[in-house]
């Protein structure tokens, strides 16, 4: 690699990272704006329950959507798969009097199913992408009115799948000192042991990338991270420490994202997407099966549809025809947002889901104040123009 290329990747990590910095800057911000904006009415404790359950199916589904656009590719069928996996959940339970672990086997079974569909035609047939998740995109959502027939399936009777999106793990509530505010300590051990790992998991990848003489980021700008994760962490798990304690669905979520992180981050397949993503053909050339690559992607897609799937039936507490509608532009704008490019290679799950809590935050706030839906689809869409329009500034001015 000669002195001008090693340059260009060194600013095009530089950019990714500056974006992904801003991001996370860029949420406190709109938080804080908002709050004032609402009279602190977004900062009340239960506000942060609802905004952790009412976009965890964004997250999940971003956390899978981030893998397509890495590697320049994008799905437009996870809304209606989403519908589907919920319909078909809701049907084994209501209908057919199964308890909620065969609805949930099903629901994952189905995803996969799913995956392995959208994969073989992608991968192995080689139909474009943006084609394919169209078709299903219109197959799923038919299909999911045939097993509606046009009803609502609900309520379920099971209190295990109720519980998934609506319960909350054990509480142990304490006082400090003459306070008469009561704090779950359950939930405090959690933030502080989340902001320690955060801490060892930035050290220890800081020492790797030297260890095999890759770019390391200035230890500012790691302090600077490690800082603001710590930060909107901590505020997130102190409120709901004053609140009902951490949502069943939390640890659900932080499951994911650590699952795909490590993929993403720590493992070949991982790098192997990157590849993919940034050169298709140099890839190929370099001995990696971008065949088996493209399928693990979409059949990882498949699986996170039938997660989110599962959790917004449990949320609603039915399954609807309805269900799941326009869920695709939100993981995708949320990958957006959070820093992902759109010609693929470049992006990060924390910035998919720092982009989907943006999206969270914006849809909570416009509410509290009555802004109306029609003006707070301007101002979303208005917000991914941005994100997008910056990425595409900033690597020009890279050279990219």
């Amino acid at each position: 690699m000669g002195v001008n290329e090693q340059k260009i990747k060194k600013n095009s990590l530089q950019g990714a990272d500056l974006r992904q910095y801003g991001m996370m800057i860029a949420l406190i911000v709109i938080f804080v704006m908002f709050s004032i904006a609402t009279q602190g009415k977004l900062f009340y404790p239960d506000n942060f329950n609802n905004l952790i359950m009412q976009n965890s199916y964004i997250v999940i589904l971003a956390c899978g959507m981030l893998l397509c656009i890495l590697t320049g590719n994008v799905d437009l069928s996870v809304g209606s798969v989403v519908a589907f996996v919920g319909s078909v959940s809701a049907v084994v339970m209501v209908d057919y009097k199964m308890p909620a672990w065969v609805a949930i086997i099903a629901g994952l079974a189905i995803g996969a199913l799913v995956g392995c569909f959208q994969g073989f035609f992608i991968a192995f047939m080689q139909i474009p992408a943006f084609i394919v998740t169209l078709a299903d995109m219109l197959i799923f959502r038919g299909l999911t009115m045939v097993v509606l027939t046009g009803r609502t399936v609900g309520p379920f009777s099971d209190a295990l799948y109720n519980k998934i999106a609506n319960a909350y793990l054990p509480t142990y509530f304490v006082r400090f000192g003459t306070s008469t505010v009561e704090f779950d300590m359950i939930s405090l051990i959690v933030g502080i042991t989340a902001a320690v790992l955060v801490i060892i998991m930035e050290i220890r990848n800081r020492s790797i990338k030297r260890k095999y003489s890759f770019f390391v980021t200035p230890a500012i700008q790691s302090i600077v991270k490690i800082a603001v994760i710590i930060i909107v962490a901590n505020i997130f798990t102190y409120k709901l420490a004053r609140s009902s304690g951490l949502p069943i669905i939390l640890l659900i979520l932080v499951l994911i994202i650590v699952i795909y992180s490590f993929i993403t981050q720590n493992t070949v397949a991982g790098r192997h997407i990157y590849a993919l993503g940034g050169n298709a053909k140099a890839a190929m050339l370099s001995g990696i099966n971008t065949t088996k690559v493209m399928f693990f992607v979409y059949f990882s897609m498949g699986i996170m549809c039938a997660v989110a799937g599962i959790v917004l039936s449990s949320r609603n507490g039915a399954a609807t025809p309805k269900a799941g509608d326009s869920f695709e532009l939100d993981a995708i704008a949320a990958c957006y947002i959070g820093g992902a490019s759109t010609t693929g290679g470049v992006g990060t799950v924390i910035g998919a889901v720092v982009g989907a809590l943006i999206m969270g935050v914006l849809n909570m706030g416009m509410s509290l104040l009555g802004v109306p839906v029609e003006w707070q689809k301007v101002i979303k869409g208005t917000v991914l123009l941005g994100a997008v329009s910056v990425d595409l500034i900033s690597k020009r001015r890279s050279g990219n």
